[in-house]
């Protein structure tokens, strides 16, 4: 068994989120399709664009380090957005698909917030200053975009349930 240094687990952090950003890059345009809430697609897609700016933010952090982003898939970003799917696919359009995206869209974003939250920390460790501040900001908007989703399951999930009592 090898013994890692601590920059070693810190790059493969930094990979584990630079292929889970990369996952949503392609999951979330999917999400905003199958999302009939206009505020539900519109936060889909707004995240979508913020998503593009985390991947650039990791892709520069990178550079300064002089290290390739390659190197590691993310698995859990994998299981979360393939479930996601599912359970989008198994409801028809309306609001429990909806809630359904939202669950999982924060299932998501909780991971995100986990992991951009140890990577702010590992750098801080490692004197990264400059990389530290690029990953706070991104794992403050993480939060941001959690809140924003509670907000929309308000009204969606309030949705969801009238629909049902309704069959």
């Amino acid at each position: 068994m090898r013994n890692f240094s601590l920059r070693d687990l810190y790059l493969s952090q930094l990979r584990d989120l630079y292929s889970a950003e990369t996952q949503l890059l392609a999951a979330l345009p999917n999400m905003a399709v199958n999302a009939r809430d206009a505020q539900l697609k519109q936060g889909f897609e707004d995240h979508l664009a913020q998503t593009r700016e985390h991947v650039q933010r990791l892709e520069q952090i990178f550079a300064a380090l002089n290290e390739p982003t390659a190197g590691k898939v993310s698995k859990a970003m994998q299981g979360l957005v393939q479930q996601g799917a599912e359970e989008a696919g198994e409801n028809k359009a309306g609001p429990v698909r909806d809630a359904a995206l939202i669950a999982s869209a924060q299932r998501v974003e909780h991971y995100e917030i986990a992991a951009y939250g140890t990577a702010v920390s590992l750098a801080r460790l490692l004197g990264e200053d400059q990389a530290a501040a690029l990953l706070d900001a991104t794992l403050q908007e993480e939060g941001q975009t959690d809140e924003k989703l509670t907000q929309v399951a308000g009204k969606v999930n309030q949705a969801a349930l009238q629909e049902t009592a309704q069959n």
